[in-house]
This record gives structure tokens, C-alpha cells and sequence, in this order.
């Protein structure tokens, strides 16, 4: 699989989520979307961005842009996490690692000398023809939600 890089199209993702719906990218033609990755639900960088993304969604709503976290956790972890959290961000259950796969995010990490698979914790943002138009790897939390939206409103 090609790295995707600013201006590739999107794959198409097709999710359940938290609250019992389905997202998809088609679904959201013409919305601007911020895709973020995340390792795994109630832990403790996981919970912080998940609660500045929810601090944020009026904005996020007022740009015009749909917030998805994805991690491979099953909807009823996701809908656990959201309801302790308050979170008002849609949560996609990638539980077959296809979408983390497509985007590249399911990567070799190495912690304490042993070495598995798991999410790097990335954003995507998509513009409304369903390209890439932002790209975060490797995020730091602390304020990442803040200049994702800036980046949004640029759009």
C-alpha cells in the first residue's frame, strides 16, 4: 500500500459506531471530515483527545467538518467510553483493521523491548471531494484537537 500524502483520495471507509449508526466517507460527501486514530479506548492519552475533540465541536461543527475517532475496539466499548466521557465525537469501530490498514495507521511499535502491531496515533483531514488535505502522525495530544480545527477553517 502507497503512503497517502496531502491531495490523494481518501479511502473509503464504511464503520459502525457508537449510538448504534454507520459512518461512511460517501455518506459525508461534501463535509470536510477529521479522521483521527486511536490506540484504544479509556486510556489515558486516548480519553484526553477524545475530551479536546468533544471541547471543540461546536467549532468543528460551525467549519462545517464531521469529528470520526477510529480505533479497533468493538461499538460496545465505544459506547462505554463515550457515555463516561460525555463525548461528542462519532466513534468508528474498526474492529477488522480495515480502515486503520487503508490508512496506513496500523504500524510495528516497540515498547519496553517488545515489539507488536498497533494504531499510531494519527489525524486525517478530508475536504469536501473526499481528499486528503491534512496529515498528522505520531500526534502529541496536548492541543492537537485546536490546530486540527484551525487547519479545518482554513479549508
Amino acid at each position: 500500500m502507497s503512503e497517502l500524502t496531502i491531495g490523494s483520495p481518501a479511502p473509503d471507509f464504511t464503520l459502525p459506531t457508537n449510538g448504534g449508526g454507520t459512518v461512511s466517507l460517501a455518506g459525508l460527501a461534501g463535509r470536510k471530515i477529521v479522521l483521527y486514530f486511536y490506540p484504544k479506548d479509556d486510556t489515558p492519552g486516548c480519553t484526553t483527545e477524545a475530551i479536546e475533540f468533544t471541547g471543540l465541536a461546536a467549532e468543528f461543527e460551525a467549519a462545517g467538518t464531521t469529528v470520526i475517532g477510529v480505533s479497533r475496539d468493538s461499538v460496545a466499548a465505544h459506547d462505554k467510553f463515550a457515555k463516561k466521557h460525555q463525548l461528542a465525537v462519532t466513534l468508528g469501530a474498526d474492529e477488522e483493521g480495515k480502515v486503520t490498514e487503508a490508512y496506513g495507521v496500523w504500524v510495528e511499535k516497540n515498547m519496553y523491548g517488545r515489539t507488536y502491531f498497533g494504531i499510531e496515533r494519527s489525524t486525517f483531514l478530508i475536504d469536501g471531494q473526499g481528499k486528503i488535505a491534512g496529515i498528522w502522525h505520531k500526534v502529541k495530544v496536548k492541543n492537537h484537537a485546536s490546530a486540527v480545527l484551525e487547519a479545518a477553517k482554513a479549508l
